[in-house]
């Protein structure tokens, strides 16, 4: 009798928690995306914090405070500067292209026309010719892409009060965070409902494919994306900065990466005559931009995840449709944990040799 009634408490207790947390991910769900990137911030920025920690004498208000100094005028605003610009350049395209001053039909229509002879036949083979239907696709392809930059840039505009909002909670809780990240980490494993092991390998498979995913890969997609931007500028090509926003998100992606935006840039000014130009694109293209990720990702990583190219394309992909900006680093974590889960599963069951022995 009494094992039983043991057995309804602790079941009542167990509904109890997914209740009530449900309920706290609902009553916070308006944050919930402040709230990761705060907790981005607070392990990204942990050796920041210690460093600092050590100067100022043990003394961790001022040394969480310093923190979120350095990342306030080193972060954010020079994102919220750059935002302001890409809003603006993505609105006036939008514009031209709502007003026919851009037609990207046409852009496909005088590459084709430069092309040599052959090469036409055989895009005609092919069915990529300059028949109205694929012009209209094309046009509405990039457009949308275009417009969908611009409508979520007007969007922050009009909700910029809870932008606001959500952006100075983000930056209160990350203080918190910083400051007592070393015990609340630890409570945080402890409390888990998994075996210690367990928990510190997903733990730690968190922090790594965090860390990795923003500093082996947004940081070398903002630097990609960046290189691309001043290529254009200085070729000529209008909106060079939202451009380079654009290949700074292609550059988060394997196997697809920042080409997808400058190599049809280059086709077209080497197809219009402009040879110098599209040269130069070429160059930077290959030589600086592509050449980047090849440099930076060793020194800013160290060390691999651990995930396939395809798993990391298909997740980050997903994330992105799911959550918007957030989904870069969502995707790729949930895979990681996913993988990571299902192999701890396997080796518990003997079918599996232990992480970091050879099959």
């Amino acid at each position: 009798m009494t094992i039983d009634r043991q057995k309804i408490e602790r079941g009542g207790f167990i509904l109890f928690l997914a209740l009530i947390t449900i309920g706290m991910l609902a009553v916070v769900s308006g944050f919930l995306a402040a709230l990761l990137w705060a907790g981005l911030a607070a392990i990204l920025f942990r050796s920041l914090f210690q460093w600092l920690l050590t100067k100022t004498g043990g003394r961790r208000n001022l040394a969480a405070g310093l923190t979120m100094l350095i990342i306030t005028f080193a972060v954010v605003v020079p994102t919220l500067l750059i935002g302001s610009m890409v809003v603006d350049q993505a609105s006036g395209v939008y514009l031209k292209v709502r007003s026919g001053q851009i037609d990207f039909a046409q852009y496909f229509q005088q590459v084709r026309d430069a092309l040599p002879t052959r090469l036409r036949q055989a895009m005609d083979n092919w069915g990529i010719d300059s028949v109205e239907g694929l012009q209209s696709r094309i046009s509405r392809t990039l457009s949308s892409s275009v417009s969908q930059i611009a409508s979520q840039a007007l969007s922050i505009g009009r909700n910029a009060f809870a932008f606001a909002l959500a952006f100075g909670v983000g930056l209160y809780v990350a203080f918190f965070l910083i400051r007592d990240g070393e015990r609340l980490g630890p409570a945080f494993v402890r409390s888990l409902p998994l075996d210690r092991g367990v928990a510190t390998r997903l733990v730690d498979t968190f922090v790594a494919v965090v860390r990795a995913t923003i500093k082996g890969s947004v940081i070398v997609g903002l630097v990609q994306g960046a290189l691309g931007a001043i290529t254009f500028w200085i070729v000529g090509v209008p909106a060079a900065l939202l451009w380079g926003v654009l290949m700074a998100i292609a550059a988060l992606l394997p196997a697809i990466g920042p080409a997808i935006i400058w190599g049809p840039v280059a086709i077209y000014l080497l197809a219009t005559g402009a040879i110098w130009q599209g040269a130069v694109v070429v160059a930077s293209g290959v030589l600086v931009i592509g050449l980047a990720d090849n440099i930076l990702r060793p020194i800013l990583v160290g060390r691999d995840t651990g995930l396939p190219d395809w798993i990391v394309l298909l997740t980050t992909l997903g994330g992105i449709d799911l959550l918007g900006l957030s989904g870069i680093v969502v995707g790729p974590v949930v895979a990681a944990l996913f993988l990571a889960g299902w192999r701890i599963l396997s080796e518990q069951r003997g079918v599996a040799p232990p992480e970091g022995e050879a099959a």
